[in-house]
């Protein structure tokens, strides 16, 4: 590690690089002083005045090539390509050895490892996983080509031809990678005296959308709605500036931290705080935006009228991009619009994953993602994190969802069948767009889209007659227009070039390509004159039926019997030689052979060229050809949806636009459901809540009574409904919420310095700040991290908060009785309910050594009523604590609740006198009288 060496060229030194070997010194150190660097990842390259470590003639040309690299990407690991391999120095070498679990040894002056050319991108994808950004290095020169130039005797000349990092791995080879949901974040803060302004710009690249999400946000301390957004796109790498504020360090920490794996953690990538300044900023984007002349480009002036803290985030996002020549993907944008769903409401409710090891298995997004597409997956998660709010849109997919569960017609079946086994159309498009794509990636998806546009279009007649819903009808009758220009595409390419990667055979019409026309008849032409000088070669050796031998990728060969060499003109060359045979060139093949390499290399080149143009041409009509696969990705999802429908016992909610309700009869909690089976049939439960009358639920219960289980059901239910889907329930009316937001569970926060009552309160403040009355609320057991007496109280100020001034729908379980004294306060808003249960008494014993603790059955039927203790002991039994244990539990419980009792029944006497005195409709009145 840390090797030094100079940068300066060595005087009277021969640059060569044979097979891009170095030649290697004694080790001895130089006692010159002179200027140095240090080749490392870890750390920038640095300059000294102390006494190099070696000589600056023992350095070979790569050497110093690699050096002068590497001070211009100090950040990157960088692949160079020497010859048929890649190879790593220094610090980046010893880096990818660990990681690729390959050998790193000395070499010469720096450390060293080596991956094969053909296996450069399997080795890449393994590097960004584990969160590297990887520089590869081509060799700028062919070796045909540089010999007959006036440096033929000079070094190879390289230069760095892509970057890749996790959110940017686009590219020939990589598409077979797959990730979960992926993407990029950049973000600046703006400090004001209560808030934080925060931009962010989501951002989906290579094997997804490549969709632009914009938005702007105010956030407080905990960076709540920052959360919020990460956990909605889960992204794979977070761009953001070097001088951050604590609370934000601290959230980054939590999110790099969340992964016990290192090739599942986010990227964080730390750029000038500079960069993110407006007037920065600003410069950028105009330049940008200025030149954007793509179909479907965003104008300057839409752009510039964004909130400046999404253009301190779009600036220093155009400038990295550009480093990966990714740019083209930031000329459109969209807002985002839906259903708030704060992130403790998507980790509460396991909207997109379980909380128990953070798998999909058991989540919201199981149930509904039966998704037959890539691309359909994706947007089946989009749906689920954000619920419509619209009630026409929410009705259109239900209709589609409606007449693919009934209909019986073979058109939706043949559509179906479609889907399967689909490339990801998505992200090849996208790669093409970037024009990165491989000829075999680009067939492949160009040959999809193709067959979808012929296949569907010979359905047309049957959507029109037999479709009634109006988007499936839309969505299906748009499709194969938006997907006929890849037939044009398609006719132009060699089937068997394109297939096996071969750019100098790939067009099969070359009159569209005048440079390789005439490439390919200079070619010719040489190749008829190899074969033409057959007839001269045959009259000297007086062979009539010689021919040409390839022997080791050398062409042309002229092969002699050891015996007949005498005849062998002297001028001939020989190339090669067993014990039987010699083989010669001709000095006319040695002329015309190294034109004709010379002239293929060339045409490899000209290939090349023509097709990156091939790629541009495609890539207009890529916001065509993204809103075509949009719509079926969409049919996809409804397609999914109708399959969630028959899974039994689901109902088509009706949405009510102007009325805030939620009445669920039967209603049943869809993960729990489906993953206990007909065998055990989930207990269902109703719910009505009123906005203008009551709609506040108070649930107590005792502990393991179902009681989170149920008030998630509902919250679910309400989500699937505004996704369009069925819902769990004999029958549903439900209004349409501006967002669900949740309080459960208790546990602290390390990260942001959080104890667990303090977690709790900040989760609680958040919800009080963006709560609405047509907004759901669910709070669950609020107030338990501190003392009973002071738990008590902020539970009931906060739920009496919400039932006066907020007016939302609330569910609030707790385990405090006092609190279901809100039902006398408020009547009309206020419902107190509890899980049912039967208690089987345990035998009335004296001996308090006998006492045992209750035992109890579960009903999990939501009933009208309160219950007045929690039955902890129950569950301490179902722990299986020490039976000893229990009984001194027990023992203890019945003291304190004596104690508690004589208590009650002192207050209970003057609770009587004081409702005599006031004896009025007042409760509230009388029972801030029997505090007192």
């Amino acid at each position: 590690k840390g090797f030094s060496c100079t940068v300066e060229s060595s005087v009277g030194r021969t640059d060569t690089d044979k097979d891009a070997k170095m030649t290697g010194d004694n080790g001895q150190r130089s006692d010159h002083t002179q200027q140095q660097t240090i080749l490392t990842r870890a750390s920038p390259l640095t300059d000294s005045s102390a006494p190099s470590r070696r000589a600056k003639s023992v350095y070979t040309p790569l050497e110093q090539q690699v050096i002068q690299l590497k001070q211009k990407h100090k950040d990157a690991l960088l692949a160079v390509e020497c010859g048929y391999k890649y190879r790593f120095f220094g610090d980046d070498a010893e880096i990818a050895a660990k990681e690729l679990n390959i050998v790193c040894h000395l070499d010469h002056n720096f450390m060293t490892c080596s991956i094969p050319t053909h296996r450069l991108f399997v080795h890449v994808r393994r590097l960004v996983s584990h969160g590297h950004k990887v520089g590869v290095v081509k060799q700028t020169e062919t070796s045909a080509i540089k010999a007959s130039g006036a440096n033929r005797n000079a070094l190879f000349t390289r230069e760095l031809t892509a970057l890749y990092t996790k959110s940017t791995l686009v590219g020939e080879g990589i598409l077979q990678i797959r990730y979960h949901q992926k993407g990029s974040d950049s973000y600046r803060e703006e400090n004001t005296k209560k808030t934080t302004n925060i931009g962010t710009m989501r951002l989906t690249l290579c094997f997804l959308t490549g969709d632009i999400l914009l938005d702007c946000f105010p956030d407080g301390s905990s960076r709540s709605e920052l959360e919020t957004r990460v956990l909605k796109i889960n992204p794979v790498e977070i761009l953001v500036p070097s001088d951050l504020s604590e609370p934000t360090q601290r959230l980054l920490q939590s999110i790099t931290n969340a992964s016990a794996k290192a090739d599942d953690r986010v990227r964080v990538e730390r750029r000038d705080g500079a960069q993110f300044d407006f007037a920065s900023a600003m410069n950028t984007v105009t330049k940008f935006y200025c030149h954007a002349q793509d179909q479907g480009s965003h104008s300057l002036s839409a752009v510039v009228s964004l909130d400046s803290p999404v253009i301190c985030c779009l600036g220093p996002l155009i400038q990295y991009l550009q480093e990966f020549n990714l740019d083209r993907l930031l000329r459109s944008q969209r807002y985002s619009e839906g259903m708030t769903l704060s992130a403790a409401t998507l980790r509460n409710l396991e909207i997109l994953s379980n909380q128990t090891d953070g798998a999909v298995k058991g989540s919201l997004l199981w149930v509904l993602d039966h998704t037959r597409t890539p691309f359909g997956r994706r947007l089946m998660r989009k749906w689920v994190s954000q619920p419509l709010m619209d009630p026409r849109s929410i009705c259109d997919r239900q209709d589609a969802v409606q007449e693919t569960l009934e209909s019986h017609s073979l058109t939706l079946n043949s559509i179906r069948s479609l889907l399967c086994h689909l490339p990801d159309l998505e992200r090849g498009i996208c790669s093409i767009y970037h024009k990165k794509s491989s000829t075999q990636e680009f067939y492949l998806i160009c040959s999809s889209l193709s067959h979808l546009a012929v296949e569907l279009e010979a359905l047309l007649p049957a959507i029109q007659s037999q479709i009634r819903s109006v988007l499936l009808r839309r969505l299906l009758l748009d499709t194969p227009h938006l997907l006929a220009p890849a037939h044009n595409f398609l006719k132009v390419l060699n089937e068997k070039a394109a297939k096996s990667g071969n750019k100098s055979e790939l067009f099969s019409d070359l009159s569209g390509f005048p440079a390789l026309q005439e490439r390919t008849e200079q070619i010719q032409t040489v190749l008829s004159a190899i074969r033409d000088h057959r007839k001269e070669i045959r009259l000297t050796l007086k062979a009539p039926a010689l021919d040409y031998t390839t022997v080791s990728g050398q062409e042309f060969l002229i092969e002699v019997k050891n015996s007949l060499s005498s005849v062998v003109p002297s001028d001939w060359v020989k190339i090669s030689s067993t014990k039987t045979v010699g083989r010669y060139h001709s000095p006319f093949l040695v002329d015309q052979y190294k034109k004709l390499q010379q002239l293929r290399e060339q045409l490899h080149v000209d290939s090349q060229r023509e097709w990156t143009g091939f790629l541009d041409q495609f890539g207009e009509q890529y916001h065509t050809m993204k809103r075509a696969i949009s719509h079926l990705a969409t049919v996809d999802c409804l397609f999914s949806l109708a399959e969630v429908a028959k899974q039994g016992d689901y109902c088509r909610p009706t949405v009510c636009e102007n009325e805030l309700q939620i009445w669920i009869r039967d209603g049943r909690h869809p993960s729990i459901d489906l993953l206990m089976g007909e065998q055990n049939q989930y207990v269902p439960n109703h719910t009505e809540l009123q906005g203008d009358g009551r709609r506040t639920m108070i649930i107590t219960g005792p502990n393991m009574g179902g009681k989170s289980s149920y008030i998630r059901q509902v919250a679910l239910i309400c989500v699937m409904a505004q996704v369009g889907s069925y819902v769990p329930a004999s029958e549903a009316r439900l209004g349409i919420l501006d967002g669900i937001y949740t309080r459960m569970g208790a546990s602290d926060n390390i990260y942001k310095g959080r104890s667990t009552f303090m977690e709790e309160l900040a989760e609680a403040s958040q919800i009080i700040s963006h709560a609405t009355e047509r907004s759901l609320v669910i709070l669950d057991e609020l107030g338990r991290g501190t003392s009973t007496y002071d738990g008590m109280a902020i539970a009931y100020a906060t739920l009496e908060y919400f039932i006066r001034d907020v007016k939302s729908l609330t569910l609030f379980v707790t385990h405090y009785p006092p609190l279901c004294e809100l039902q006398w306060a408020y009547p009309q808003h206020v419902s107190t309910y509890q899980m049912a249960f039967l208690l089987n008494e345990p035998n009335t014993a004296t001996d308090a050594d006998e006492l045992q603790p209750e035992f109890l059955t579960f009903l999990y039927q939501l009933t009208e009523g309160a219950v007045c203790r929690s039955y902890g002991l129950n569950v301490a039994r179902l722990a299986h604590i020490p039976h000893t244990i229990l009984r001194s539990a027990a023992h203890k419980a019945r003291e304190l609740e004596t104690r508690v009792n004589d208590r009650s029944c002192t207050r209970s006497f003057y609770s009587s006198v004081l409702y005599v005195q006031f004896n009025g409709p007042d409760l509230r009145e009388f029972h801030v009288a029997v505090e007192k």
